[in-house]
Order: C-alpha cells, then sequence, then structure tokens
C-alpha cells in the first residue's frame, strides 16, 4: 500500500470517529430523529429534550463494524449557564437532570415575585384593616396647628391655665411647650404640627410658650400661620412676677445668685432701676403688648389676672371658655384649694370623687423677704406702664 493511500484511511477512520463522538446517544429501539427502527418495529420518535439530554461516547473495545456504543453509566447533566430540559416523568429509564444554576436561579425569583405580591396583598388588607379600626376610635383624628396660644406671660400662671384647660374634653395640647415661633421656626410648620396631638373635628388645639410674648418675631410669625388665632395672655403685679422669676432662676443655679434687691437695683441710693435685668424688663407689659397690637386686633385677646387665677379658678376658667368657643364645663367643682401652698389643685373628675391633684413643687413656692424700700421703688417705676397697659386692654388689675 502506498503512503498516500495510509494518510487516505487515516483521513476516513479520522471523519469516522469524528462522526460518532458527535452523534446524539441512541436509547434501544430509538433513531435518530426517530428514522432508524429496530427490528423493524415502529415506535415512536424520541423527543427533542430527551435526546438533548444524552451522549453518544465511542467504545474502543467494541468489534469493527459496531459502529458506537453507548456508554452504560450516561454522563451528569451539564452545569453551567446553559439549562437541561428535564424529559416526562415517569419514565424510570430516563433519569431526570438537575437544574442548571441558572434555572433554580430562575425558578427562586419566580417564587420570590410571587410570595412577594401575595404578602403584598395581605399587607394592603392588613393596613385597610387598621385605617378602618383607628379612624373609627376615640382616639382616632388628626394632627392640627393651635387655634389658640397661651402667649405668657413667663411666673404670672400660664401653666396652671393649660392645666385648668386640659381638664375639658374639647381641649388638646402638647406636655412641653414647643418654642417653636422663637426657638425653632427654621424647622416650619409640618414640625410644629407633628408636635401637636391628635384631635376630632370640635375639639380645639392650643399651646403654651410665655417666651412668645417678650419676642420681637414672633407676632409676626403667628399671624402668617394665622390671623384668626386666639392669643390668651396671663399678667401678674409686675413686682411679685419678678420676685418669682428671681426665685425660679436662684433654685436652679443653688443659690450663687445675687440677693434680689442687689438684682433689682443698680444703685440703692438713687434708686435706679436695673432694666436690663430679664426679671424686670418683662414686666413692663405695655412695651410687648404694642408689638402684638400691630398684627392682631384687641378683640382676639383675653387677659387673664395672674391674682385671680389663684383665688377663683371657677370665674376665670369661665370667662376662657367663653372667649375660647368652649361649651361650660370646668367648674368650681375641679378645684380644690390647698391651704398649705396656697394654690388650686385639681379635682378632674368630681362625680367620681378623684383625689385631688396638685401642680408640681415649683408652683406656690415661698418667697423671700425682700426689702420694702426696694419693692416701693419697683412699684413707683411700674406705676405708669400698668396706667397705660388698663387704658390698652380695657381693664384695671389693681395693682397698687
Amino acid at each position: 500500500m502506498t503512503t498516500v493511500s495510509c494518510v487516505a484511511l487515516l483521513c476516513v477512520y479520522s471523519l469516522a470517529l469524528t462522526w460518532c463522538l458527535a452523534l446524539p446517544r441512541l436509547s434501544p429501539g430509538d433513531g435518530i430523529g426517530g428514522a432508524l427502527p429496530v427490528d423493524g418495529a415502529p415506535h415512536e420518535p424520541s423527543s427533542p429534550d430527551v435526546i438533548a439530554a444524552r451522549k453518544l461516547h465511542f467504545d474502543p473495545a467494541a468489534p469493527r463494524g459496531a459502529g458506537c456504543a453507548r456508554n452504560a453509566h450516561p454522563s451528569p447533566p451539564p452545569q453551567g449557564r446553559y439549562p437541561v430540559r428535564t424529559p416526562p416523568r415517569g419514565d424510570p429509564a430516563r433519569p431526570t437532570p438537575r437544574p442548571s444554576t441558572w434555572r433554580r436561579a430562575r425558578i427562586a425569583r419566580r417564587r420570590r415575585r410571587e410570595g412577594g405580591e401575595a404578602s403584598t396583598r395581605s399587607r394592603r388588607s392588613t393596613v385597610t384593616v387598621v385605617v378602618v379600626v383607628v379612624g373609627g376610635g376615640s382616639r382616632g383624628g388628626s394632627r392640627r396647628l393651635p387655634g389658640a396660644i397661651i402667649i405668657g406671660v413667663k411666673k404670672a400662671g400660664t401653666r396652671a391655665l393649660l392645666e385648668f384647660l386640659r381638664l375639658h374634653p374639647d381641649v388638646q395640647a402638647p406636655g412641653p411647650e414647643p418654642h417653636f415661633f422663637d426657638r425653632n421656626y427654621n424647622r416650619g410648620l409640618d414640625w410644629y404640627r407633628s408636635l401637636m396631638p391628635p384631635t376630632q373635628e370640635g375639639q380645639l388645639t392650643m399651646e403654651k410658650t410665655p417666651s412668645y410674648f417678650i419676642t420681637r418675631e414672633v407676632p409676626k410669625r403667628v399671624q402668617a400661620m394665622s390671623r384668626d388665632v386666639k392669643l390668651l395672655v396671663v399678667v401678674r403685679d409686675p413686682v411679685t412676677r419678678a420676685i418669682s422669676d428671681y426665685v425660679q432662676a436662684s433654685s436652679k443655679r443653688e443659690g450663687k445668685m445675687k440677693r434680689f434687691e442687689d438684682m433689682a437695683l443698680l444703685d440703692h441710693r438713687l434708686g435706679i432701676v436695673n432694666t436690663s435685668w430679664g426679671a424686670v424688663r418683662i414686666g413692663v407689659y405695655t412695651k410687648h403688648l404694642e408689638r402684638w397690637f400691630k398684627y392682631f386686633p384687641r378683640d382676639q385677646f383675653h387677659f387673664v389676672s395672674g391674682e385671680q387665677l389663684i383665688e377663683d379658678p371657677a370665674q376665670v376658667m369661665k370667662e376662657v371658655q367663653a372667649f375660647l368657643g368652649l361649651k361650660p364645663f370646668v367648674t368650681d367643682k375641679h378645684f380644690y384649694l390647698n391651704a398649705t401652698r396656697g394654690f388650686p389643685c385639681l379635682i378632674k373628675s368630681p362625680e367620681n370623687h378623684s383625689k385631688p391633684h396638685c401642680l408640681g413643687k415649683t408652683k406656690g413656692r415661698r418667697h423671700p423677704d425682700v426689702d420694702p424700700r426696694v419693692i416701693e421703688r419697683l412699684r413707683d417705676f411700674y406705676r405708669p406702664f400698668n396706667a397705660k397697659l388698663y387704658q390698652m386692654v380695657g381693664r384695671d388689675f389693681g395693682w397698687s
């Protein structure tokens, strides 16, 4: 045999081997695409899924002419990015290959998506139920901006007035002083509204911050919020108020402050009043009230006497409830005078004979003995300002 013939035979053998390896794996009775019957018996062609899931392997031990023999052990299904199609179930001779990583991830995503939709439907139904229950309950309502504000005055009885008003079922107010218009105005009205308690229709939202009365920018800011807001001002004898202010400041500084007389007067011999001291400056009510009258009419103010609030709280509350448009609810049955402290306590539920509730220890504190000459000098200083206040508000508070 010539060299050319040998080379030709090797090429033919190589082509035959390559063809055998490339053929799909056949099972007994199967042909390629169903075209090779066995023993002349008709059969159903294998599905493309089955053909794609099998491989034919060349068996070198098979006798020549036997062609390509199938390996006794099927090769494991390919893993990777391409999916493996699963043959029909119920055929034990055809093992079901494990889904590929890509297909398992796809199944997991579908299950998560289906589960997420179900979970979302469940959450929506739950939220709907909650909204219905809360909306119809006694604690529902919405947060509103105040319809009334106690704007001052510090140490005149503002806390007592607010606590008395809290007895009314149609009044809702936050606990701490918001200080929105003087310290937190840059936070915006939404922040201010979030501090207010929820109220139902017909209820009044109000708050108390005594420093509003003396802060220059506050009147204009309050008007920008509402031109119809009602304003309550508790005033007190400015001399007594200054002493009470001093007692509070001294208690915080544990007695490290000077005597009241030394704080109130710059020169005892000449009797020069220290008008730069805040405790004295606050008591010049007309100076601060003039700014408020530039932005609000007189009929939107109600002035409360701090002395009368302690002596006759029921009458004060009758007038305040009428000014705020509230039905008469708080009466003399809600008050009990604490003889030891000289300050009224609250009876929240008179019909149930509830125990009286007194305000904190800071209310009704004992005042120090102040030099009468200093007291008289301060009264002389405040007298013209008090007379002007009586004229501005149309009421004589009787401060001698």
